[in-house]
């Protein structure tokens, strides 16, 4: 017994088509209307070119009288042929290859369209409206009424509405999805006609059109021929789906579905090359659909994003940034910890304006992380009064450890402003800084609605600790042995300046670091020149040798002001200046 076959057509300019041949009738394909497979577009195929017949699971073809050209086969030029599943013939520049034709699970042979055109950009490129000035005007709307909509319900339901306003012959209009589990579903939908009933999508052409082919395909029905799970009811003739390309979550599409006009259904298949300005027309409502959902989700990222990362990070990733580039991942940074000194006093004599007291520190925390974000730095967490900012994730730059340096000074420079302006509600705040360079792991971690930036390991332990060392080294700003060396001569005098305070074992770690004052330039917030430097860090190295009556001798010619002398001076005359037998040049520190 004769099954059905399917006939898949590719024409030249690019675009492919599909025909379902049912047994027992002779199918006459050409460039005429009145033939029940019509080719448009080439001009090598004659009005009535060839019959083709189904025999015995093959598909007979034969030359008409009337056709002006070849038809060709295996090579070759016939004037018949038997052509079997799998093979193809060529009439001028399309070629037409024949498929077997097997109902999919629980689906009937009949719910298969006779039908299947599918679209690619190129085809619809050359598709020319005869109402170009309505389908534009209606176009033009779009993107206003998609970002103007207060819900996403709202935005469904205009979007369904302008596709019934600008596809005239469009019965119904709607937003179709493949789930997470495969099945096609209807999110939301629109007809001319409201009281006709429900409608019910063709699954098969949702999974065609957005799962398997991802481009406009358009399925053709014979209107006297029933279906059990398709669009193709008797209500209707054709219907399109168009994927609307890189919308977050679900893959969705945009559903079109119509009849034909009597004089177009005269042979029972009806022409669907008539609808091919629809289809151009659906395509550019996905497109626009698409690249306002893409900017939507993009400004919503940037927004999340905008609150931890600097522009020159944002600028660096892109619009199209691969999200892995936010997944926890070792790296190269430089940590940053900055701390309102003297918070806890504050707290205490603020305890009747506690919301006062939190504005103040919210003040200060925003001047931190607005130096931080200047610099290319990433806002990590928040921890009370102190806030984190790290370099060299998610992108990294050579001059990263510079950009941290040149934050801590803008920083310290800020409240060095407040602190002389009467009346300032900073004026009283005091500011701490530990900044630390070597491997860390650095990433985004926490959910999809909560989370933060930080980089976890040694290196933060470290800076967190060398800005609890503020208060007893009596500098505003430390920084590590690693960051110094990548620093030291690179970052300009004229910008700021590093001296070497001492060796020292921060309090809850095992390994000595040489810790280093970052000072501002000469005369640029500090009096120290170069000589009072050369000074203290002869001191550094008489004290770290052992030879303590030396090294407070060097101290004595720094002016009274540097309180960074009291660290060492305090240790040396604790032990009347003799370093101690066992002394090995390391200060171990006992607190925090």
């Amino acid at each position: 017994m004769n099954a059905e076959l399917e006939l898949i057509i590719e024409r030249p300019g690019g675009g492919e088509r599909r025909v379902v041949l049912t047994p027992g009738r002779i199918w006459r394909i050409g460039r005429d209307p009145l033939c029940d497979v019509v080719i448009e577009g080439d001009r090598q195929i004659s009005r009535r070119h060839v019959e083709a017949e189904i025999r015995s699971h093959q598909l007979s073809v034969k030359r008409l009288p009337d056709a002006s050209n070849a038809v060709f086969f295996a090579g070759g030029e016939v004037t018949d042929c038997l052509v079997g599943v799998g093979g193809h013939f060529v009439l001028g520049g399309t070629i037409f290859t024949v498929g077997s034709t097997q109902p999919e699970s629980g689906s009937s042979p009949s719910s298969r369209p006779m039908e299947e055109f599918t679209f690619s950009a190129e085809s619809l490129a050359q598709v020319q409206y005869r109402d170009a000035d309505r389908r534009i005007d209606v176009l033009s709307r779009l993107p206003d009424l998609i970002r103007g909509a207060q819900s996403e319900m709202e935005r469904q339901t205009r979007l369904v509405n302008l596709l019934l306003a600008g596809v005239t012959r469009a019965e119904m209009a709607g937003l179709v999805t493949v789930d997470s589990t495969g099945r096609p579903r209807l999110l939301q939908w629109s007809r001319r006609r409201e009281t006709a009933g429900e409608i019910h999508i063709s699954h098969r052409l949702v999974q065609v059109a957005l799962s398997d082919r991802k481009q406009s395909v358009l399925h053709v029905w014979e209107r006297d021929r029933p279906s059990d799970d398709f669009t193709a009811t008797l209500e209707f003739d054709w219907a399109i789906c168009t994927p609307i390309e890189g919308t977050p979550g679900e893959t969705t599409g945009l559903y079109l579905a119509g009849l034909f006009e009597p004089v177009s259904a005269g042979s029972g298949v009806a022409d669907g090359g008539a609808l091919r300005a629809d289809v151009k027309f659906a395509d550019l409502v996905a497109e626009i659909v698409g690249a306002v959902g893409r900017l939507r989700a993009l400004e919503y990222r940037q927004a999340g994003l905008r609150q931890f990362l600097p522009p020159s990070v944002l600028a660096a990733i892109g619009e199209d940034f691969d999200p892995d580039l936010l997944i926890p991942r070792e790296c190269q940074v430089t940590v940053m910890f900055c701390d309102l000194r003297g918070f806890s006093r504050h707290a205490e004599s603020a305890r009747d304006d506690l919301t006062g007291l939190l504005e103040r520190v919210s003040q200060a925390l925003g001047l931190m992380t607005s130096c931080i974000s200047r610099h290319g730095g990433v806002i990590g967490d928040f921890q009370g009064d102190a806030a984190m900012g790290f370099w060299g994730w998610p992108v990294a730059a050579d001059d990263d450890p510079l950009q941290a340096c040149r934050a801590a000074l803008d920083i310290r420079r800020e409240f060095a402003l407040v602190a002389n302006t009467p009346g300032h509600p900073l004026a009283n705040f005091r500011i701490g800084i530990g900044i630390a360079h070597g491997n860390a792991v650095a990433g985004r971690i926490g959910t999809g609605e909560h989370f933060v930036f930080t980089a976890f390991g040694p290196v933060a332990n470290l800076a967190s600790r060398l800005e609890g060392m503020v208060r007893p080294l009596r500098v505003p700003i430390i920084v590590d042995e690693a960051l110094t060396r990548v620093v030291k001569g690179k970052l300009p005098t004229t910008q700021g300046r590093l001296r070497r305070l001492a060796r020292v074992q921060p309090f809850g770690l095992e390994t000595p670091t040489l810790v280093s004052e970052l000072l501002p330039a000469e005369g640029a917030g500090s009096d120290l020149n170069a000589a009072h430097l050369a000074a203290y860090e002869q001191a550094v190295d008489l004290f770290i040798a052992g030879r303590w009556d030396a090294a407070y001798t060097a101290l004595r010619a720094l002016p009274a002001e540097d309180e960074a002398q009291d660290f060492l001076a305090m240790h040396i005359t604790q032990h009347n200046r003799v370093a101690p037998a066992d002394w090995n040049g390391v200060v171990k520190l006992h607190e925090k």
